[in-house]
């Protein structure tokens, strides 16, 4: 059975801290040692589950902040890139030029800021697919109407429809639809219990 946005309703009630402010990002056949490189970023230590990802990415942000934090673990062929309060893997000027012979399929959303979020799909420096989770109405990239159908039916909205929803499923649609690019869940467990390759990179 494909993937629907109910497969990830869990996620912003199980792990509130993360949704407030999440990017999440996988990358094809590019290790995390490779990613980071390719971030401009810097290793840092490995550390062992979500929570503690998300509380030294917090700890590390102040005014005065430069770089952000991120874990990074190897799904199959796939890296796994989370981002607590970081958006590199949506930024065209970081993302764009990192998804050089790759496929590179990241979210993001930011509870905190004036935002509808963000759907990016890149293959080898190109855009594929861009659009607001909150408004899938306009889209771009050389691939924008490819899954049109597909952004229906999870349950993304269009705001300027008659129809539209007033249901605001586009996370756990944002994850449904990257599992459709990619064939990888991402699990309540996976994020628990994992112990992430961690980075910092500079922002733009």
């Amino acid at each position: 059975m494909a993937t629907t946005a109910a497969d990830y309703m869990w996620f912003e009630e199980d792990f509130p801290d993360l949704a407030e402010s999440y990017c999440v990002t996988l990358v094809h056949n590019v290790t995390p040692h490779d990613l980071v490189r390719r971030l401009d970023g810097q290793p840092e230590p490995d550390v062992s589950g979500i929570t503690a990802l998300v509380d030294i990415a917090y700890d590390l942000w102040g005014p005065s902040t430069t770089r952000t934090f991120f874990g990074m673990t190897v799904l199959g062929a796939w890296t796994l890139m989370i981002e607590p309060n970081g958006w590199h893997g949506v930024n065209d000027a970081k993302a764009l030029p990192a998804s050089a012979g790759t496929r590179w399929i990241s979210h993001y959303d930011n509870a905190n800021a004036n935002n509808d979020g963000a759907f990016f799909w890149a293959k080898d420096t190109e855009l594929q697919l861009h659009f607001e989770l909150r408004d899938a109405g306009y889209r771009s990239g050389t691939r924008a109407d490819d899954l049109l159908k597909v952004i229906r039916h999870l349950g993304f909205t269009f705001p300027e429809e008659p129809a539209a929803t007033d249901d605001d499923l586009a996370v756990p649609a944002a994850f449904a639809l990257a599992e459709r690019l990619t064939d990888i869940r991402v699990t309540p467990a996976l994020l628990r219990d994992t112990t992430f390759i961690c980075g910092t990179a500079e922002i733009l």
